[in-house]
């Protein structure tokens, strides 16, 4: 790996790990139960408050099993009457429904589009550890939640009532649980399928992860294929498009229509992040390409850079700010960037002064 690639790699784990003061633990808390999750493929978070459907859970629980990586080796066709089999959902319900993860309805009926509730998502994830409907006796709806709350699998989750429907933040938690779990019989927790490990505190380490499962960035330039660099196939792997999920045929398109597309990627999860100059108005992700045209310091600090402009072939500008040290010192008169040089920005969000100018948060760089 080269020097770049190690810069580029401490970047991304900066860009995934937003700043959080250390007296709010519960942001910080709520911050890293969000980075695993996401590194881990299960589900990027769009809008914590928006309700889940049925379809979108059986997603997220194959994508938080074994069977993660057989996706794109399902036959074309639905074992429901209301799913159908061009559905980009369809081979994660027919995966989820033959496990036993999740029931359909009587008359051969999913209904994909109604919300997953608390009761039905409980179920599910019991059943991804390895509990049967052996294991519960009597009322097996509330035995089933007596054992979710015995693997505290319901932390951040509580004042919920089973048949309430959930929301992304609850899914969040609920799946970042799961990953802390003990399957049935077992010593190991249920992460250790996606080689996650426990810190000392007894929570999963998003460094540790960043560190040891993601690789980039890399350019993928308009008439070459993701697969050349990547470890693995593209059709067992999931797909995020400037932070929101999609399809290899969504990022082909894109990568036409601009010629480029800034590429990461977790072998251990087979999940592809991907990265344009389109953006997303839900995540604010995007990338900006352009020349290096001026680099801000303070008037207190001008070793440190704060900021930079970019300016694009076509002519438009864009403040950018440094937040971390490794991007200020790539910046810096000591680091490698210079005004004049030609980089890739990928950015993450973006904020508006009070004269309505939008300056954007750098998470990593590609010198182009």
């Amino acid at each position: 790996m080269s020097g770049k690639q190690v810069v580029s790699s401490v970047l991304v784990l900066a860009s995934v790990m937003a700043a959080c003061p250390v007296t709010a633990r519960a942001n910080s808390t709520e911050d890293l139960r969000k980075r695993v999750v996401e590194l881990s493929g299960i589900m990027n978070l769009t809008d914590g408050e928006r309700y889940v459907s049925r379809a979108e859970f059986a997603a997220m629980l194959v994508r938080a099993s074994q069977y993660r990586s057989t996706v794109g080796e399902e036959a074309s066709v639905s074992v429901f009457a209301d799913v159908p089999a061009g559905s980009s959902y369809s081979p994660h319900i027919r995966i989820a429904a033959r496990q036993g993860w999740m029931k359909g309805y009587l008359g051969g009926q999913f209904k994909p589009d109604a919300y997953i509730t608390l009761q039905d998502g409980a179920r599910a994830v019991l059943a991804l550890l390895g509990y049967t409907n052996e294991d519960f006796t009597g009322d097996q709806s509330g035995s089933r939640m007596a054992k979710f709350a015995y693997l505290e699998l319901n932390e951040e989750l509580y004042g919920i009532q089973p048949e309430e429907v959930l929301t992304e933040e609850n899914c969040l938690n609920l799946f970042y649980n799961l990953l802390k779990a003990k399957p049935k019989g077992q010593n190991t927790i249920y992460g250790s399928i996606m080689d996650l490990t426990l810190s000392t505190d007894d929570e999963i380490n998003p460094l540790e992860m960043l560190d040891t499962t993601v690789k980039g960035p890399y350019i993928v330039k308009k008439g070459k294929t993701m697969s050349s660099q990547l470890p693995f196939s593209m059709d067992k792997a999931s797909f995020y498009l400037d932070g929101e999920p999609c399809t290899k045929v969504n990022i082909k398109a894109v990568q036409e229509e601009y010629g480029y597309v800034v590429m990461y990627y977790n072998t251990a999860s087979k999940t592809v992040w991907v990265y344009t100059e389109e953006g997303s108005q839900t995540t604010g992700k995007m990338v900006i390409r352009g020349e290096v045209t001026n680099i801000y310091y303070r008037s207190s600090d001008v070793m440190t850079p704060t900021a930079i402009t970019i300016t694009t072939d076509e002519g438009d500008a864009y403040e950018c700010s440094l937040t971390t040290s490794d991007l200020q010192f790539a910046f810096s008169i000591y680091g490698t960037v210079e005004v004049g040089d030609d980089v890739i920005l990928v950015c993450s969000g973006s904020s508006e002064d009070e004269d309505g100018e939008v300056t954007y948060r750098v998470t990593d760089f590609l010198e182009d």
